[in-house]
């Protein structure tokens, strides 16, 4: 029988360890704030130092966890995060318009003008919820806020919370195979279908890297001539595919191997569809706004100015129904997860 003390030393390691996932990138995202609390423009500080990827792993974690316990507590965590990297993520959009435009001789000055002007639009308001929500300013008490909450929360010992992780994935995936379904009639929305399907998928490959080690990669696929086609050099030797050291963790989730690299790949190949859309969508907005022209005449126009190696959206929007139709065919998901595996140290 387990003693009480054995038992409050092994709750209090594994509570430890929990809910340091969490406070490796809490205290990033509080060296963040520091300094851009020293900055003429906080906003602007914390878009130059990719504080954006920080509030991912953050939210990626409480994504997670809500899905384990406690669930109403993380979600409320993660929609503080959640926020702040979505008014980065319009940031980042609207800048790297302006920067990819400002050199294209066939772009209007005008339009490149709107990107830049709706970067520090969006500036200012990221500004503005940094001191409302008060993770800056006279009273910056947001961190020590979520900290307060994490620190309430319930819980699991390694072996339950990996199980749980596990479990998560597998709820995940087959919520995607759902949103995957679509691509067996046809995408009809690049936002709605094609650009959520990718932002589904994507957690599936950030929460690896949010937990910092708990999940690693198992080699046991066999061979399968369909699916080294995802196996590219470029996926191989990313370095966003290899996992985290594994640390002092001792309970892991294994993924398949090949079967991440190949959802890799798909992320990135929807990546640069989604991109091309968005670039497309983004000119047609510009063009309505700087030269008053209606959406149909703006939408012929864009297409023109990319000119005629820009892929329309109906083109898109059928390379990601091919490129998943494909990719659910294969059962790539389903293969994932591997098993749980515990390294013992008797």
């Amino acid at each position: 029988m387990l003693n009480q003390t054995s038992y409050i030393t092994d709750y209090t390691t594994y509570m430890k360890r929990g809910f340091e996932r969490f406070e490796f990138y809490l205290d990033k995202l509080e060296v963040l704030l520091a300094q851009a609390a020293k900055q003429k423009d906080a906003a602007a500080y914390l878009y130059s130092n990719d504080a954006r990827t920080v509030l991912f792993m953050l939210e990626g974690l409480s994504k997670l966890y809500a899905g384990i316990h406690n669930k109403k507590r993380f979600l409320k965590i993660k929609e503080r995060f959640k926020l702040l990297e979505d008014m980065l993520g319009a940031v980042d959009a609207y800048d790297c318009f302006a920067k990819e435009f400002q050199n294209n001789d066939h772009i209007p000055v005008t339009v490149t003008a709107y990107f830049k002007t709706q970067t520090a639009t969006k500036l200012s308001a990221l500004n503005d919820t940094l001191q409302k929500e008060r993770w800056l300013g006279k009273a910056p008490v947001r961190i020590s806020k979520i900290r307060k909450k994490l620190r309430g929360a319930d819980w699991k010992r390694d072996k339950d919370e990996v199980n749980g992780i596990a479990d998560f994935y597998h709820e995940s995936i087959e919520e995607i195979k759902v949103l995957g379904l679509e691509s067996e009639k046809g995408f009809e929305e690049l936002e709605e279908e094609v650009h959520e399907l990718r932002r589904q998928l994507r957690w599936l490959s950030i929460y690896p890297r949010a937990l910092q080690g708990v999940i690693q990669l198992t080699d046991n696929q066999p061979d399968d001539k369909q699916l080294e086609r995802y196996l590219t050099p470029e996926i191989v030797n990313s370095p966003f595919n290899k996992m985290p050291d594994a640390g002092n963790n001792k309970h892991f989730l294994l993924l398949e191997k090949s079967n991440f690299l190949a959802l890799s790949w798909l992320i990135s190949a929807l990546g640069r569809l989604k991109d091309n859309g968005l670039r497309y969508y983004a000119l047609t907005e510009a063009l309505e706004q700087t030269e008053l022209m209606d959406k149909s005449v703006a939408s012929r126009i864009a297409g023109e100015l990319l000119g005629s190696g820009n892929e329309t959206i109906d083109d898109i929007l059928k390379k990601a129904s091919d490129i998943c139709r494909d990719f659910f065919e294969g059962k790539y998901l389903e293969g994932l997860v591997y098993s749980t595996s515990v390294i013992s140290t008797t």
